[in-house]
């Protein structure tokens, strides 16, 4: 296995990480933010407050692209084996 391989592995488990779970992080962060917006204006200082409506928002990405994530998932996990059978074979 070259150095090239190598890299060339990384980038594409970096990219495919970001590109499932980027979304999901992205929205949750919109979430957070917005509810501390609303609890800095209402001065309601409870820390719970932001779990419930982070929980709803990230079960609804992953409801919505489930199916396109694990698709991701699984070209990414054939690529891999099927670079693993061509290094060793």
């Amino acid at each position: 296995m070259t150095e090239n391989m190598v890299m060339s592995v990384i980038k594409e488990a970096l990219y495919t990480s970001l590109l499932v779970g980027g979304p999901i992080l992205i929205l949750s962060l919109v979430v957070g933010l917005l509810i501390s917006i609303f609890q800095a204006t209402t001065q309601i200082q409870e820390q719970t407050l932001t779990f419930v409506p982070k929980l709803i928002v990230i079960a609804l990405i992953l409801a919505v692209g489930g199916n396109w994530m694990l698709q991701e998932i699984m070209k990414f996990t054939v690529k891999m084996m099927n670079m693993i059978a061509t290094v060793k074979g």
